[in-house]
């Protein structure tokens, strides 16, 4: 793996061409509360060994998602600041989730919440994405800082301290660490996050058309093979939760260290913190990711990893696990959790290989940095 800090200076470099190619400015463009979020979203020294910061998971460059392809080849599942430790899932997206609601059973499912999981509820600060945001810098798998005021220490003591001095104005620890969660998630939220500069938004306003073949993609995404089921338009998610069969990653560090791990998703979450929740129909499902900036990439051959597991490195492959997966001799592997899979909107679509990648090519339209053509 190369080092963290050659790879956060990558980062950096990938973000302001990202924003420039968005037309978005790098500087000048954030309230104080976005800019010290933004501070804290690409510091390596809020990490244990001053190596990581959330950036290293979440790269501009690729949709806020994984940026290493030779991880994102493999087990999709990034080291800590701790040499050799490992969560369990690939990243998802930083972008685009500041629309989840609290979360909330509506009496057939649950909605809202953050992580893969939705361990972050919103039930403590009245906003998801900021207990998100909180949850890496005192994770042992990730950024490893033992606590609230180690970590309030460093930002004290970073370059952009005066500005953290000025919002945070809690003599508190708990309180500050509160406040750095909050300005994280506002930085998420801003426009140079969450920026809506795609094809689909320039179609949208009639500032962009699409192809025949993006057309196709957007008719068959909106019914035959029935995406706006559950990624619908806006954020391309509902923030629900949904196990599709995904099959085992073998390469997951979590698998290789027991080879019977099964993700239990939103249903071990229950399992462990509501009480009366009825945990055993929600094991093994995840959060439905949005499908915004889904083919996002440095390059055209760059690669990605799709699902929690990251077991899927293209968009043509997922598609067709969507279409195939319950077709006769189609030879996916079985699901990790065999629990609670969805069969009613997905497996047997009988869509063709080239409504498959008509469908491909939609999605390709929801990337930010999109110029429309005078």
């Amino acid at each position: 793996m190369r080092t963290k800090s050659i790879l956060a200076l990558a980062l950096a470099s990938a973000a302001v061409l990202l924003l420039i190619a968005a037309g978005v400015s790098a500087q000048g463009s954030l309230t104080d509360q976005e800019q010290l979020g933004k501070d804290l979203f690409f510091d390596t020294n809020l990490s244990l060994n001053n190596n990581q910061s959330c950036a290293v998971c979440h790269g501009p460059a690729v949709g806020w998602t994984g940026p290493d392809q030779a991880i994102n080849a493999h087990g999709a599942v990034y080291e800590g600041s701790i040499p050799g430790a490992f969560g369990d899932r690939k990243p998802s997206s930083a972008a685009y989730g500041g629309d989840s609601p609290i979360m909330y059973y509506d009496g057939t499912k649950w909605v809202g919440g953050m992580f893969w999981d939705g361990r972050a509820t919103g039930w403590t600060l009245g906003d998801p994405l900021a207990e998100q945001a909180k949850g890496p810098f005192l994770n042992p798998k990730e950024q490893a800082i033992p606590d609230a005021a180690t970590l309030v220490a460093k930002v004290r003591a970073s370059s952009y301290a005066p500005l953290f001095a000025e919002q945070c104005t809690s003599t508190e620890i708990g309180e500050l660490y509160n406040c750095i969660g909050f300005a994280i998630a506002a930085y998420e939220r801003s426009s140079e996050v969450s920026q809506f500069t795609s094809k689909y938004d320039y179609w949208l306003k009639g500032q962009a058309r699409f192809t025949g073949q993006e057309e196709w993609g957007r008719a068959l995404f909106m019914g035959k093979a029935k995406c706006a089921n559950c990624h619908v338009p806006g954020n391309f998610t509902d923030f629900t939760y949904d196990n599709l069969g995904v099959p085992k990653n073998p390469e997951n560090p979590a698998t290789i260290a027991d080879p019977t791990f099964a993700d239990p998703g939103l249903g071990g979450f229950l399992l462990h913190n509501v009480p009366g929740a009825d945990w055993q129909a929600e094991w093994g499902k995840q959060k439905v990711p949005t499908l915004r900036n889904v083919d996002l990439r440095p390059t055209k051959k760059f690669v990605k990893a799709y699902s929690h597991n990251g077991y899927f490195k293209s968009l043509q492959e997922i598609v067709h696990f969507y279409n195939t997966r319950d077709v006769p001799g189609a030879g996916w592997p079985p699901p990790e959790v065999a629990a609670n899979v969805n069969t009613t909107e997905l497996g047997n679509l009988g869509l063709t290989h080239g409504e498959e990648l008509a469908i491909v090519a939609f999605l390709k339209t929801l990337s930010d940095g999109y110029v429309p053509v005078p």
